[in-house]
């Protein structure tokens, strides 16, 4: 690494996320002692006074209240305008760094200046690996993500593809995409490709823009050694009235949305409609089998997802338009 001790300016979105979120600062301040850290909470419209808490507890944090849910995209382009920094991490309230993680990440990014992103590995609150290394979503990985193959085969390097559950061999690697829960991103690479596209009020955001880092030619990296616990879909759970995937940590109608317009904007109408059919296709027969065997919670399940799909096709235009915001 350079004599230069850069400056990382650290952005964390808090949704009704207090008490993690005073977990997530406090870890954050322990585990980077020698680091030069300029540190921004935007807070979205908390009701559980996190950003109360935050210009109490951590009065060196730059504290930016939203009178609004601008969502995550949004909301990090606040923190991008005031960040100085010549690193951006994006770091989620329920995101915990382990000791060594952002030194090792900022000395692989010094040490190569093709990489533009970097994320590393999110471990559940088990202690099981999370998504963290990931393709770009496509019409054959919605087949296997739906169909259960990727789950059933997660060793396999065809069906567990999408999130690379074959590698458990340690090694650092070029990816398509890392997850915004922990990214840390070159000022000089952001600067070119520019913030998140805020239509996309929350999913698929991060998935957008490290496309856009790749069609600049920048490398985006994925270092297993450094380590995270991502308690994760903490800020999901304090939505009200909408439909909540546990598995998946997500926000059925939401996730819907932003597929809808990530599929129209990079790959067209017509595979943003497959796309739309083939998860509504799916559940649709789902739904026809489970009522067959007498399975009515399963059944009525998979028929508000078909309605869910149906709601979101309607409200996005075919994944054209972005609801207003807040959702």
């Amino acid at each position: 690494m350079s004599s230069h001790q850069p400056l990382i300016s650290v952005i964390v979105v808090s949704f009704n996320t207090r008490d993690i979120l005073r977990s997530c600062l406090q870890r954050l301040f322990s585990v980077t002692e020698g680091l030069c850290l300029q540190v921004i909470v935007i807070d979205n419209a908390s009701r559980d006074a996190s950003a109360d808490m935050v210009e109490q507890e951590f009065p060196d944090v730059h504290m930016i209240r939203s009178a609004i849910n601008l969502g995550f995209a949004a909301a990090n382009n606040l923190g991008f305008l005031a960040a100085r920094g010549d690193y951006v991490l994006l770091l989620n309230p329920d995101a915990l760094l382990e000791p060594e993680a952002l030194q090792r990440a900022l000395g692989r990014m010094e040490a190569d200046p093709c990489i533009g992103m970097g994320g590393g590995l999110l471990l559940g609150k088990d202690g099981q690996r999370e998504p963290s290394a990931r393709l770009f979503p496509s019409l054959l990985n919605e087949v296997l993500m739906l169909s259960g193959l990727a789950a059933k085969y997660p060793k396999s390097r065809f069906f567990g593809r999408f999130d690379r559950t074959w590698d458990d061999s340690g090694q650092a690697r070029a990816v398509d995409w890392v997850p915004g829960a922990f990214a840390l991103m070159r000022r000089e690479a952001l600067d070119q490709v520019g913030p998140f596209d805020e239509r996309f009020f929350l999913y698929y955001e991060e998935v957008d823009l490290c496309r856009r880092f790749h069609a600049q030619g920048w490398k985006i990296m994925y270092w297993p050694d450094v380590v995270i616990r991502h308690w994760g879909g903490e800020s999901s759970k304090t939505v009200e009235n909408q439909d909540f995937s546990s598995s998946g940590s997500q926000l059925t109608l939401w996730r819907m949305r932003s597929g809808l317009l990530y599929y129209r904007k990079h790959h067209g109408a017509l595979t943003a409609r497959a796309v739309a059919w083939l998860e509504s296709g799916w559940h649709g027969l789902r739904a026809w089998r489970a009522r067959r065997q007498g399975q009515q919670r399963k059944a009525h399940e998979s028929e508000r997802v078909v309605a869910l799909m149906r709601q979101a096709w309607q409200e996005t235009a075919g994944g054209l338009n972005s609801p207003d915001r807040p959702w």
